[in-house]
This record gives C-alpha cells, sequence and structure tokens, in this order.
C-alpha cells in the first residue's frame, strides 16, 4: 500500500523531547514501512522521520491549536497527499477530516488522540462521514457517544529503544506534563509517605503548567528535592530503566497514557489511579497496581517486590509494540480498500 500519514503542525515527528501524539505518529510509519508499506509523511520540515516526508512549514506552528496555521497545514497535505497517489489517507490532526477529507478520492482514517468532549464529538460526527474513526482505547471509546467508531487500536512503542532494566536506581520516577490533570502533587505525597526519592521528568513550559508546580507542586519538595526537568528521550529511556517504578496518578480519564505502556516495556511496574486507559495498560497485580487513592498507592509502593519486571516486559510485547499497533491498522486500512471503491479524479 501507498499511505499518506498527516501529523499535527505543533511538534516535529519524531518530538526532541515531549510529544506523545507525535512519537506515536513516528512508531506507525517506521512500523508500516518495515511491513512493506511505502509511506509519505506530512509533518513540518524539521521532522526526522525515516520514511519520505513533505511539508508546508519548515518549523513548528505556535500556539498549539492555532485554527489559520492547522487549516492551512492540513489543507496543503492532503493537496500533497492527493498528487503523490496514495491509495489511503490516515490523518492525525483535528481539522483535516473536516476540511481535507470530503475531496481526498481515497480512503481516509482519521485518529482521536485526545478526549471525546463535546465539542471533539461534535467535530469527529461530521467527521465519520468521510473517513472510518479510530480510537486509542475501549475506554476513550465508550465516552464517543454517537460518533461512529471503526476501530479501537492501542498505542505501541518501539521496544527495541525501551529496553527492559534492573530496577536498582532506588528511585520512583513521574513523568509526563506538568499539570493537576497528571496528579504530579499526588505522586510527590506518595513518594514521600513512602520513603522513596522521586524524579519528576516533566514538560514545564506553558504559564499554566508553571503557576500549577508554584501552587502546587513546589511547595511539597524539600531542599535535597530533585527539581522538576524536562528530559530528552535518551534519558528518559534510562530514567525508565532503572526506575523501580513510575507513578501515574491521573486524575482523568486519559484517552491511553503512552508512558505506561514505555515503562512497562523497561520492566518497571505501574501504580495509577484507575482512570481512563490505564485498566487497560496495567494487569492489577501482575505489571503493577490500579490503587484508589494516595494512601492505597503508597501501601502498593510497600508490595512491589510481588511484581516480576520480566512479566512487565512481556506484556509489553504482547500489547503494545509498534508492529502489532502498525499491523492492527493494516487490517483496518486494508478492510477498508477492499469496501470503499477509490474514487478517482
Amino acid at each position: 500500500m501507498r499511505i499518506g500519514l498527516i501529523a499535527p503542525p505543533w511538534l516535529p515527528v519524531p518530538p526532541p523531547a515531549y510529544g506523545g501524539t507525535e512519537a506515536v505518529i513516528d512508531n506507525l510509519a517506521r512500523g508500516l514501512r518495515a511491513r512493506g508499506h511505502d509511506i509519505t509523511l506530512f509533518s513540518l520540515g524539521e521532522s526526522t522521520c525515516p520514511v519520505d516526508t513533505a511539508s508546508l512549514y519548515e518549523l513548528a506552528c505556535e500556539p498549539i491549536g492555532a485554527s489559520i496555521p492547522e487549516a492551512a497545514h492540513v489543507l496543503a497535505g492532503y493537496e500533497e497527499l492527493r498528487n503523490a497517489g496514495v491509495d489511503l489517507i490516515h490523518d492525525h490532526t483535528m481539522l483535516g477530516p473536516l476540511l481535507g477529507a470530503p475531496h481526498a478520492r481515497v480512503p481516509v482514517v482519521a485518529t482521536n488522540h485526545g478526549p471525546f468532549t463535546a465539542a471533539a464529538r461534535r467535530l469527529y460526527t461530521r467527521s465519520a462521514e468521510h473517513a472510518a474513526i479510530v480510537a486509542i482505547s475501549h475506554s476513550q471509546a465508550r465516552s464517543a457517544g454517537t460518533v461512529p467508531i471503526s476501530a479501537v487500536i492501542h498505542h505501541g512503542i518501539d521496544l527495541e529503544q525501551y529496553r527492559p532494566g534492573s530496577g536498582t536506581g532506588g528511585y520512583a520516577l513521574f513523568v509526563g506534563r506538568m499539570c493537576a490533570d497528571k496528579g504530579v502533587h499526588h505522586a510527590v505525597r506518595v513518594a514521600k509517605r513512602a520513603g522513596r526519592e522521586l524524579v519528576i521528568a516533566t514538560k514545564i513550559r506553558e504559564p499554566a503548567e508553571r503557576a500549577y508546580f508554584e501552587e502546587a507542586v513546589r511547595p511539597l519538595l524539600g531542599p535535597d528535592d530533585a527539581p522538576p526537568v524536562e528530559q530528552p528521550l535518551p534519558r528518559r529511556l534510562e530514567l525508565f530503566r532503572e526506575a523501580e517504578v513510575l507513578l501515574n496518578p491521573i486524575r482523568w480519564p486519559e484517552p491511553f497514557g503512552l508512558v505506561m505502556a514505555e515503562a512497562l516495556g523497561s520492566g518497571t511496574p505501574v501504580l495509577a489511579f484507575p482512570n481512563g486507559a490505564a485498566p487497560e495498560i496495567v494487569a492489577d497485580g501482575e505489571t503493577g497496581f490500579l490503587c484508589a487513592d494516595e494512601e492505597e498507592m503508597g501501601i502498593a509502593v510497600d508490595k512491589l517486590a510481588s511484581i516480576e519486571r520480566p512479566l512487565c516486559r512481556s506484556s509489553a510485547e504482547r500489547h503494545f509494540s509498534l508492529h502489532r499497533m502498525a499491523a492492527d491498522h493494516e487490517r483496518l486500512y486494508t478492510e477498508l480498500l477492499e469496501h470503499s471503491p477509490r474514487r478517482r479524479c
């Protein structure tokens, strides 16, 4: 198949630091290429994903979410991919399925990487008239309302990068944005109650992120606590391998939660609040624990010896590899091409 992928214009693919959606698109592109498909990625000019690429913008658009740059980006993407003669377009933007899919003349797949809010449901209901909608977890799909979901496909990670480690670093780990929904303040309190050092690898760039840190997290940190730092991928890989546990006390119905799969790929058990897709990723009592609150999570820290790190790794190999993700998408693409006659100019 000749497959066109459209990424959002906010970060390069793969991202240099934080950027879950862009990391997933990079994994999907490489996974599909490994399965023998020809891939064209429409992204930013600075993207380094090792497939054929095209772009309108060289550098990331700011601010994230600005509608006019995104609209120009996706219209250029559909035109580029249509001229390239792709068999199918997989769109990972919000506006693309609305603006470009009606004129694509090939089957279009649209993945929602965010929550199905009321506004998103309105957008994707209309997008579904011209595109097959993919959800990234069953939890997310259940919140889609009347939006028709063509497939639920969990994310996959590059398990050649996320290698299993010993977990002997002597610290608990938090990875994610600095915001209340990610529960950073819960992670700090849990680690302190359990007598564990906490390493916080976090995106903390936006004014709201900095304000939350100053108001809710900094007061919990002592003079000997390491300051939160946004870490590049090589350092995050090391942190995952050597962490005793990943603390993921999410406070909202997160559609997936890539950091949990990354921890499991590294052999590191996960302690999470049972919100969103967490129960689909963490096997309670086998690869970590799903905890109702801080108290339960603190107790679970002392039960980590019952979790076998090789089981965490094998769970990631079975469920969260980029090869499995690519194969799932390949099946969906094949079905759409078989049942949706190609429209030509």
